[in-house]
C-alpha cells in the first residue's frame, strides 16, 4: 500500500520561495504518475503539477507555469515541488497524490499548508 507524506509548507513573504517534499513508501512499482494539488477555503481542489512515469512528461496549472518545477529523485521515493516568485494566491493545503494502477490520482497525503503574505 503506498503512503504519502508531505513536508515543506511553511509561511513565506510574495516574492519569496519554497519546497515542498513528499516521501513515498509502501508498493511504488505501480505508480503511474505523482501530481501536486491544493486547496483553499470556499474552492475546488486544483492540480497544481504531475510527473508521469519515466519523469519526462509533466502537466502544469497555467497559474504557477514558469514559476513550479515538479521533480523526483532517482529512486523515486520522494517527489518534490519547487515553487517560487510565490504570491498570495498560492497560498493553501498542498497535498501530494500518486496514480497508483490507473492514470488518474487515487492516493493522498495529509497535506502541507502554505501560507503566503502580501
Amino acid at each position: 500500500q503506498v503512503q504519502l507524506a508531505e513536508s515543506g509548507g511553511g509561511s513565506v513573504q510574495a516574492g519569496g520561495s519554497l519546497r515542498l517534499s513528499c516521501a513515498v513508501s509502501g508498493y511504488t512499482y505501480s505508480r503511474y504518475c505523482m501530481g501536486w494539488f491544493r486547496q483553499t477555503p470556499g474552492k475546488e481542489r486544483e492540480e497544481v503539477a504531475t510527473i508521469y512515469t519515466g519523469g519526462r512528461d509533466t502537466y502544469y496549472a497555467d497559474s504557477v507555469k514558469g514559476r513550479f518545477t515538479i521533480s523526483q529523485d532517482n529512486a523515486k521515493v520522494t517527489l518534490y515541488l519547487q515553487m517560487d516568485r510565490l504570491t498570495p494566491e498560492d497560498t493553501g493545503m498542498y497535498y501530494c497524490a500518486a496514480c497508483v494502477g490507473q492514470y488518474e490520482h487515487n492516493k493522498w497525503g495529509q497535506g502541507t499548508q502554505v501560507t503566503v503574505s502580501s
